[in-house]
């Protein structure tokens, strides 16, 4: 039984980090009321006088995982997104465990590091911070991270809950990097939420 629960785990946990998200309830539809709520919202709470600066869906072997809204001031620099205070906002679609989340996120932000790689103190700490920040989520569920480069803060919050901040001047970019370095592994995401910020 042990070994058939460690090979299940070690099949979901790798199917994800491919890029395929886990078995999951149908879709939220595009029309639900959570997501018709937030297309009405010109900027975001977080972020006073913010707009928001694009929306993408990401899919996986054609299934909607989630749709991702950025949000920023209207002076966001796309080629310094880093140095700018920005809201990303997932609406997920599909279920995920947030150990998954927080997994494949380090997996990218190693990834996007290339050759300056990641010290491995740095990346205990936010491997740590990010299973602490990421719930397992269901379809309609929503994480919220806000950058502060001023602070050097990143914080998430799910749904309607408390938020989980982490002070640390390396993380931020890192983690919104994924998304939106130059280098991501979407990049088709990535143009959808730059809109007009994208660079040319």
């Amino acid at each position: 039984m042990m070994n058939a629960c460690r090979r299940t785990w070690l099949s979901a946990s790798c199917a994800w980090l491919a890029g395929a998200a886990l078995p999951a309830p149908a879709a939220t539809p595009a029309g639900s009321p959570a997501v018709a709520e937030a297309s009405r919202v010109r900027g975001h709470p977080w972020l006073a006088d913010s707009r928001r600066i694009g929306t993408g869906t990401l899919r996986v072997l054609g299934m909607s995982v989630y749709e991702a809204s950025l949000f920023a001031l209207d002076n966001f620099d796309a080629a310094a997104f880093a140095a700018h205070p920005l809201v990303l906002e997932i609406h997920y679609r599909r279920a995920l465990t947030g150990s998954a989340i927080a997994d494949f996120s380090l997996a990218e932000m190693r990834r996007l590091a290339g050759n300056a790689s990641l010290d491995e103190g740095s990346a205990e700490r936010w491997g740590q911070f990010m299973r602490r920040a990421f719930p397992d989520v269901r379809s309609g569920d929503r994480i919220t991270g806000h950058w502060s480069p001023a602070s050097g803060t990143t914080r998430f919050a799910t749904n309607e809950g408390a938020p989980l901040e982490l002070v640390d001047a390396g993380f931020g970019p890192r983690f919104f990097g994924i998304w939106l370095a130059a280098q991501t592994s979407r990049p088709q995401l990535r143009e959808q939420l730059l809109g007009s910020k994208a660079p040319t």
